[in-house]
């Protein structure tokens, strides 16, 4: 098998896109100038059930940091609900205590929302103090498909080091890394090399100049009226190529982790 490509999305349009040009997944989000925010019931309704790939749904509320008061967890608890209604194949979810480390309550409560979909953990694990910790938390935790992180870098062509010790300590487990932020045509090879990662995640985004005959003078928030992010679909068709060169290095995955002792795979 080859890499598996997945491209980040915020609005319905750029999903065809993506999907024409070879996204192997989707992540379907709102705003991601903002990081990514869960997407409407709508989007999501109507994205699951055009596409012919995977979706995955982002559950993140707001905008900032990934520490959620008792009202945010019930709000994401129902997102989930939500994304499984629509038929969205997985969720896309973390939180983070103060101190920088797993919220695993709120973790362990989406997880039993989530039950019997896809998860993947998001960036917020490149926020963690000690992702050593983490990772061992998270796979303790085989609900968890994967991680999406720039290796606690910028990006991920920056943090592709750490991106590879986690991948080999990884390799024989149920456990996906999947290298994220800032990845493009040009350094999607490098990163792929140094990693061995058998899955990557884009945004592939360009910008579509608004046919709106707008009043320069009133903006929508923070926001350029003029122009919005899509989708540029010749970069997911490159990355898509530069991943079908590549065999991940991969024996067997297992979905147990039996007798094996997780900081072993740290070391």
């Amino acid at each position: 098998m080859s890499v598996l490509v997945e491209v980040c999305i915020d609005s319905i349009r750029s999903l065809s896109l993506a999907e024409h040009a070879g996204a192997d997944r989707i992540e379907l989000c709102s705003a991601l100038r903002l990081g990514g925010l869960t997407p409407s019931d709508g989007y999501m309704q109507q994205a699951a059930q055009k596409a012919r790939i995977p979706i995955y749904a982002i559950i993140r509320p707001r905008e900032g940091d990934f520490v959620y008061a008792s009202e945010e967890i019930e709000v994401m608890l129902q997102d989930i609900a939500n994304a499984r209604q629509a038929g969205c194949a997985g969720v896309v979810i973390g939180a983070l205590t103060p101190r920088g480390q797993l919220a695993l309550p709120a973790i362990d409560a989406m997880l039993a929302q989530a039950q019997g979909m896809g998860v993947t953990f998001h960036r917020a694990f490149d926020h963690c103090q000690d992702p050593h910790a983490a990772l061992e938390a998270i796979l303790a935790r085989p609900a968890i498909e994967r991680i999406l992180t720039s290796g606690q870098a910028a990006n991920a062509l920056q943090g592709k080091e750490a991106l590879k010790q986690w991948v080999d300590a990884t390799r024989h487990t149920s456990l996906t890394i999947m290298p994220g932020a800032g990845v493009t045509p040009d350094n999607a090879q490098a990163i792929l090399t140094t990693t061995g990662a058998r899955e990557i995640h884009l945004s592939a985004r360009t910008e579509q100049v608004s046919v709106m005959q707008s009043n320069a003078c009133a903006s929508m928030g923070d926001g350029d009226d003029a122009r919005y992010p899509i989708t540029d679909p010749a970069s997911v068709r490159l990355v898509k190529a530069i991943a079908n060169r590549f065999k991940p290095r991969c024996n067997a995955v297992i979905r147990q982790h039996g007798n094996v002792t997780h900081s072993s795979l740290l070391r």
